[in-house]
């Protein structure tokens, strides 16, 4: 099993994300449950391009402090909604044999969204424990609604859907 960490970015980690408490607060247990049971940790940051403050460089490109990468775990970088549009993240899945993939992070209407389907469509195991991805209000949709429309309805034949403790589990059990 493999846990990703979707574009967990100071310019994205704020307190206006719905549910954020418990967001943030399993993404650092779920995190450190990874790393404790030597369950490898992938983290990718999305580069919005030039002008955007969401580029290397700014300072709102860097991973929240909260769950920064250790030295030696792999930092990808995306400049597309899915984490397989980068290359070498596509080419570094394709190897894995243990096809069961954790996805955690931002926001849910936009790359945990693509990068679930992608990650199914590629015949991985897609793992979405409760209260770890969010995203923010919209013109359209809070993001409670947007959080509950993808979680219990769109992915519902995508993903394996677990609770939190579920989630735990998972990782301690590799």
């Amino acid at each position: 099993m493999i846990l990703l960490v979707v574009d967990m970015q100071k310019g994205l980690v704020d307190d206006e994300l719905y549910a954020f408490d418990t967001f943030i607060d399993r993404t650092v247990r779920l995190i450190d449950a990874a790393r404790k049971n030597n369950v490898e940790v992938i983290y990718v940051q999305h580069d919005a391009g030039p002008e955007s403050g969401m580029t290397s460089g700014d300072e709102e490109f860097e991973i929240d402090d909260r769950v920064a990468p250790k030295e030696g775990e792999k930092v990808f970088v995306k400049t597309i909604n899915s984490c397989f549009g980068n290359k070498d993240f596509k080419e570094y899945m394709e190897q894995q044999k243990d096809k069961r993939l954790m996805i955690i992070g931002l926001q849910t209407n936009y790359c945990i969204d693509c990068t679930v389907k992608s990650a199914f469509e590629r015949g991985f195991e897609v793992i979405i424990p409760e209260g770890t991805n969010s995203t923010f209000d919209n013109d359209y949709m809070t993001g409670e609604t947007a959080y509950r429309y993808y979680n219990e309805d769109v992915w519902e034949e995508l993903v394996e859907a677990v609770s939190f403790e579920e989630a735990v589990e998972l990782l301690e059990n590799g």
